[in-house]
């Protein structure tokens, strides 16, 4: 479409530990307050409000948001479990696409508990059925292991059975993550990390040991996008372009052919990739830099693939020769990603929205890409949705 949604302001507070986060109203208010200020817009400009999170009430969004301010426009409350950010962002971009909106904000945030990640609700049925189901007919139920480590451990195991990738592999992601959070003072985690120490960590499940899964985090981040003609009218810096974004969700294939990387959205991620490439009329090899959904190891491995970054089978080569990193062929989550800055569930898209968004301005510090083009982001959720997201300079 010609009117395309432009970025005109994010913003984003530093995520914390559970039980050392402020409330999340609060840090949502923040995250929305930076992100107006950044675009240089006020409130009162806004005409439609998306807001994202998982563990909170509903009209949780409407209660973040009345903290800025009272100005009756319609405000929509996102759950789509850890692609959640994202999702907001997707609804905000296709209502100014569609002429809907020239203003929109977009707001992720999530205050959460210690351990690994459950289902909300003991008294109903659970969600996740068909992948849950597909797992234990593949490879059982480890009672000792969180059920997430499982699935995406699971995806691991089925990508070393396929192509031989070693477990040392799969561990030097999760080092390439904390030296890139050597340089961002948003991370949660910013101590550099030696393959050892990743090695000796505690097991979890197939090839993931505790320092190759992301932590349970409390955060806020936002975004403000606007038409181009809004932008021109109020003479907003709005120079990042979203060039092409997609949204799917499970096709037959996730659970067919007994493969736990199907299970935990292979096919999704790839065919959102394709999609936002065609809306783009851009391929992977005109992008320079990438924030992808690392909530385990594996599946930043495996993700590398799906989006075309390398030939399917070729992650270990990809990842042994440096093209995931500074000097390779593609910055692959220069923010450290989600296993060193963290992950709060409905924040982590619009965070990674924040970091490409500050790549494309040359605004992120000893962090930042050289000779930028395009930059590419996944978010992913189990359940499934998985959203792709291509920015590029207007």
């Amino acid at each position: 479409m010609a009117n395309k949604a432009r970025v005109a302001g994010v913003g984003m507070i530093p995520f914390a530990k559970p039980g050392q986060s402020e409330d999340w109203d609060v840090m949502a208010e923040k995250a929305a307050r930076l992100a107006l200020a950044d675009a240089g817009v006020s409130y009162d400009q806004v005409q439609h409000a998306f807001v994202g999170y998982v563990y909170a009430d509903s009209t949780a969004g409407q209660s973040a948001l009345y903290r800025v301010g009272c100005t009756g426009i319609p405000i929509i409350n996102v759950n789509n479990n850890c692609s959640t950010g994202s999702t907001a962002l997707y609804l905000a971009r296709q209502l100014i696409e569609l002429g809907g909106a020239d203003c929109v904000i977009a707001l992720g945030f999530e205050q959460m508990v210690p351990g690994a990640i459950g289902m909300a609700f003991a008294d109903r049925k659970r969600t996740l059925d068909m992948h849950l189901a597909a797992q234990e007919a593949i490879q059982g139920v480890d009672a000792n292991a969180p059920f997430a480590a499982q699935q995406f451990g699971g995806g691991g195991l089925d990508y070393q059975r396929r192509y031989g990738a070693k477990n040392e592999t799969f561990a030097r992601i999760a080092v390439k993550a904390r030296s890139h959070a050597a340089n961002n003072p948003m991370a949660l985690f910013r101590t550099p990390i030696s393959l050892d120490e990743v090695m000796a960590a505690k097991h979890l499940y197939g090839p993931i040991t505790r320092l190759q899964a992301c932590p349970p985090t409390c955060g806020a981040a936002a975004a403000i996008l606007v038409s181009s003609a809004f932008a021109k009218k109020h003479g907003l810096d709005a120079s990042v372009e979203i060039k092409g974004q997609a949204l799917t969700t499970d096709p037959a294939s996730s659970f067919e052919g007994a493969s736990m990387m199907r299970v935990i959205g292979y096919d999704m991620t790839k065919n959102a990739a394709r999609q936002t490439y065609e809306a783009a009329g851009v391929g992977p090899d005109d992008v320079q830099v990438v924030e992808l959904h690392d909530c385990f190891t594996p599946n930043e491995l495996i993700t590398y693939e799906a989006l075309g970054l390398c030939p399917e089978g070729g992650a270990e080569k990809f990842i042994l020769d440096g093209d995931n990193t500074y000097g390779g062929r593609f910055v692959t989550n220069p923010s450290g990603g989600l296993l060193s800055k963290g992950h709060p569930l409905g924040a982590t898209g619009l965070a990674q929205c924040f970091e490409l968004t500050q790549q494309l301005r040359g605004a992120a510090g000893a962090r930042q890409v050289e000779n930028i083009s395009h930059a590419l982001q996944h978010n992913l959720g189990l359940g499934g949705a998985c959203v792709i997201t291509l920015y590029g300079r207007a």
